[in-house]
């Protein structure tokens, strides 16, 4: 499966530059992500796919071509967190997914991919496939240059106990579905363990555990507790002897808890997370990444097109409480970065969320540093992503406006440099 589907995302390779060329990007005005500091008079010379100078600008160096970005806004590439590019998406056919065929999913996927990164996002963490390993394909085939898109950090699979939050529920007998869907079913730690050595052999570069039910799986309940911290402890375990690090899905306290002392990096949604768990997560620098723009979204078009019932009712249950415990994590200083479940929603939108962000509580440079330099910190990569410094990654974008007075300014994006190479 895993080569039939790298083979459909490289048919789906869409005209885009070769490679990275020497750049001298004129900024109008440059957000320093630490300090806050719009800077005036700045140009970025971009080599290699890196930064190689951050200067006043001067004449354009020989063998760079000028990129006048002066009437704009430049801002480090954005990274959402807690996307899923290579899937069928949301829709009111549960059995979509299966009816998507690998081959097809991944077609799927190069689209959403570029979509993606044309709105601006040059990194995204993707935290889960039906078709497992179908995300692998795809971050392979764009970092072979076969497809536009983010540089990607995939999870391959969802570990999740049968009939669980990560199953494809309600449309066939869980046993009878194919095979590339159930990759990561568990029901001990010894086979939360195997389940996780056969996805690093297999190319994922973290792992996602399921801790609680979801709002968009049938029969699971958001705030009921799945995978036990023994299971999710013995998947941990797997991961740092690879290097890595796990995520989990966790909607309620209790999930949310044994996530936290399972030794998470991170927790995805924290709907109902109680005030414990928070100071928990502060404690122990575990970052929350909650989806709190989507819930409009789910309510508004997922009743228009008669999404299941089940569905409604447990976003409706979930969507303000989580954003009232996002404000309560903003004020207790609990880590939080960026993530707003890109394909529950259409792909490319997800710059929507940073004004729910701001009207939760943070401030335009908070929610911006979230999808920036703390997103890269969660990633393990805020040496290379996540700001605007010599030596890192050449990830830029350019927005008109100032999106510290406005950050809905980042909604619609002029322009998209990802690893030195121009794609707006």
């Amino acid at each position: 499966m895993k080569l039939t589907a790298l083979a459909a995302v490289a048919l789906a390779a869409l005209a885009g530059p070769a490679g990275a060329q020497s750049l001298y990007v004129e900024a109008g005005k440059l957000l320093e992500i630490e300090s806050g500091e719009l800077r005036t008079g700045q140009c970025l010379l971009l080599q290699d796919e890196r930064i190689a100078a951050v200067e006043p600008c001067g004449e354009t160096p020989a063998g760079a071509e000028r990129v006048d970005w002066s009437a704009y806004t430049v801002l480090p590439g954005l990274i959402d967190l807690h996307t899923h590019l290579a899937d069928a998406g949301q829709d009111a056919d549960l059995a979509l997914p299966i009816k998507t065929s690998p081959q097809a999913t991944a077609l799927i996927g190069a689209q959403n991919a570029r979509t993606t990164l044309l709105a601006g996002f040059t990194t995204v963490r993707d935290v889960g496939t039906y078709r497992g390993l179908t995300d692998v394909a795809l971050r392979d085939a764009i970092n072979a240059g076969r497809v536009p898109g983010p540089r990607m950090f995939v999870a391959g699979a969802y570990l999740t106990h049968p009939g669980g939050a990560g199953e494809l529920n309600g449309v066939v007998p869980n046993n009878e579905l194919p095979p590339d869907m159930r990759l990561g079913v568990l029901s001990t730690p010894e086979e939360a363990a195997q389940k996780a050595v056969f996805l690093f052999t297999n190319g994922v570069d973290f792992l996602k555990l399921m801790a609680t039910g979801a709002v968009l799986a049938i029969g699971t309940e958001p705030g009921e507790p799945e995978l036990s911290e023994e299971e999710m402890r013995a998947a941990i375990e797997v991961a740092k002897a690879h290097g890595s690090w796990a995520t989990a899905h966790a909607h309620g306290a209790a999930g949310i808890k044994a996530a936290i002392r399972a030794g998470v990096r991170s927790i995805e949604h924290a709907s109902l997370v109680d005030e414990e768990a928070l100071l928990m997560a502060r404690e122990a620098g575990v970052y929350l990444v909650m989806d709190i723009f989507n819930g409009d979204y789910i309510d508004e078009v997922g009743t228009k097109e008669g999404w299941p019932e089940e569905y409604l009712r447990k976003n409706r249950e979930t969507t303000l409480v989580q954003r009232e415990n996002f404000k309560r994590a903003v004020e207790l200083g609990v880590p939080l970065a960026f993530g707003s479940d890109s394909g529950v929603y259409p792909h490319g939108l997800n710059a929507r969320q940073f004004a729910y962000m701001v009207q939760w509580g943070m401030t335009p440079l908070q929610a911006i540093r979230a999808a920036t330099l703390d997103a890269a910190t969660v990633l393990g990569r805020e040496g290379e992503l996540g700001s605007i410094a010599p030596g890192k990654y050449a990830d830029l974008i350019a927005v008109a406006g100032d999106p510290l007075a406005d950050v809905r300014v980042l909604e619609s994006v002029s322009g998209v440099i990802k690893g030195g190479v121009r794609y707006r």
